[in-house]
């Protein structure tokens, strides 16, 4: 499957092979001590894509202003860097590929990557704290890797901050959605499980980068 629905937002999939490179490393996903850390699980790394793979960059604080991010604005967390073994697999690089590839980035642009487990808890679980947002950035996409015992966290795409979106999409296994985050804006519907009696979660991993197109 690969759609475009305008030049601002593409459909795309990763591979099977792909998805069960990377699905385990979810496991392993710390908690943070930020306001969100108890429930949104998450590692955070910055690498450079080459056809020699995935370079690993030194790691440095997330930080995003208050008038992007009303949430957690203006605040310097820190994450534990994604594993070694998920950089250098196959499954990451065929992912950074496909999207340095589609946004013409070049082998200098970095590129930010966030592993994020989000789950549930014993009322509604708010995906995106910070509901319709940007991210200051231009280029953003969402992978979804696995969906557990949930319901929603339907991922939604606007053209403008204040009208309903055009798009609302649950992210199954390897789906790609890749948007101009300076163009467009998004969010998340809140996940809820389904028994309430076991965990659920939502596991995605969410890519950033500045520059090209």
């Amino acid at each position: 499957m690969h759609a475009t629905l305008e030049p601002t937002l593409q459909l795309t999939q990763l591979s099977g092979q792909a998805v069960n490179d990377l699905s385990p490393s979810f496991h392993h996903l710390p908690k943070t001590t930020h306001a969100d850390g108890q429930y949104r699980l998450r590692r955070y790394s910055i690498v450079k894509v080459s056809e020699q793979g995935v370079e690993h960059l030194p790691a440095r604080a997330f930080m995003q202003s208050d008038d992007i991010n009303h949430f957690q604005g203006n605040v310097s967390r820190h994450f534990e860097v994604i594993e070694d073994a998920v950089l250098q697999s196959k499954g990451m690089f065929e992912m950074c590929q496909l999207f340095k590839q589609a946004n013409q980035l070049m082998d200098d642009d970095e590129i930010e990557i966030h592993q994020i487990r989000i789950a549930t808890s014993e009322q509604e679980t708010q995906v995106a704290p910070e509901g319709v947002h940007q991210d200051g950035f231009q280029h953003i996409a969402v992978i979804g890797i696995e969906r557990h015992n949930i319901e929603g966290g339907d991922f939604m795409v606007y053209r403008e901050h204040d009208e309903p979106p055009f798009l609302s999409m649950e992210l199954q296994q390897g789906d790609v959605a890749m948007l101009a985050d300076d163009q467009l804006w998004h969010n998340a519907r809140p996940i809820k499980a389904v028994k309430q009696s076991h965990l659920g979660y939502m596991d995605v991993f969410v890519m950033t980068a500045k520059g090209a197109l």
